[in-house]
């Protein structure tokens, strides 16, 4: 229980944070390009407002079609959905709905506002490449995902990133399409203050993208030693989780997945290389998860 109420805080926490991010990139949009900031601020409040809109009463059927996921019935995927509706039961959580991504790379992840509108998705790979066991483990832990809140922590992320792209965008259409001469011309009118505010705009513009993808990816990393736990704590079976991450490291990319939600699978869905720094992984190592499951 206190995980759940210490997800709903951080949901408040993380709109707040990404509200404020969406005001300063559009106050910063409005100044540096139509002489107003004013006018970015509306114009960045109207962008997040329809895209968390959006999300909120639709993110299961967006989510879903970004990753080309198709919903099944009990009579389609007996199996499938049995192991679901246990590990709903045992976690005490109504029935979420199921989809499945038509791709030979292991995955799944979870989505939606709350425990009542959520649903699941796994890839056929999994399927195939997991067995009973293994795959308890891998729902167990996506069942935690809609148990903790986590998903509509994500949910909130996600929309108010996609707000954030659609402002920078919008920036940079406008300063191909002439947006900001207007202010450039009357530069030496403001003197070096003006300069600064500029500079200031634009670097906010710029980086704005990349500190919401770093928060975004720094929220998924925390929660996915939770959802682990959680897992374990379903399932009283730590091994089954151990021997599916193993088997979903040992695999090429997914074909389709889509960047922007990658975060929310068990496993990155991408497979990209990891560098000096782990800002941007959307997922901690998962010799780093089996060493702690191994531990518990």
């Amino acid at each position: 229980m206190s995980a759940i109420a210490r997800n709903k805080r951080r949901t408040v926490y993380v709109m707040i944070g990404f509200s404020f991010l969406v005001l300063l990139i559009g106050g910063a949009l409005g100044y540096f390009f139509y002489d107003s900031a004013i006018s970015g601020l509306i114009l960045a409040a109207v962008v997040a407002a329809i895209y968390m809109g959006m999300m909120i009463s639709q993110s299961i059927s967006v989510v879903m079609r970004m990753n080309h996921a198709h919903e099944v019935t009990e009579a389609e995927q007996p199996e499938l959905w049995h192991i679901v509706e246990d590990m709903a039961l045992v976690g005490k959580v109504p029935m979420p709905k199921v989809y499945i991504i038509d791709d030979p790379s292991p995955n799944a992840f979870a989505t939606g506002n709350d425990p009542k509108h959520a649903a699941v998705a796994v890839t056929s790979g999994i399927m195939e490449r997991l067995n009973r066991e293994e795959m308890e483990g891998v729902l167990g832990h996506e069942i935690s995902h809609v148990r903790n809140y986590d998903i509509r922590l994500q949910t909130v992320a996600l929309a108010l990133s996609a707000a954030i792209s659609m402002l920078v965008n919008i920036g940079m259409r406008s300063f191909w399409w002439g947006g900001g001469r207007r202010r450039s011309n009357n530069n030496s009118e403001g003197g070096n203050m003006q300069i600064i505010l500029l500079v200031l705009s634009l670097v906010l513009i710029i980086l704005g993208p990349l500190a919401a993808s770093i928060a975004q990816m720094a929220l998924s990393r925390n929660r996915e030693y939770l959802a682990d736990a959680s897992s374990v704590e379903l399932t009283r079976n730590p091994q089954g989780l151990i021997t599916a991450l193993e088997k979903i490291s040992d695999s090429k990319p997914m074909k389709e997945a889509d960047p922007t939600s990658s975060a929310l699978y068990i496993s990155d869905p991408l497979r990209k290389k990891k560098g000096f720094s782990h800002l941007f992984d959307t997922h901690p190592p998962i010799e780093d998860r089996i060493a702690r499951l191994q531990k518990m």
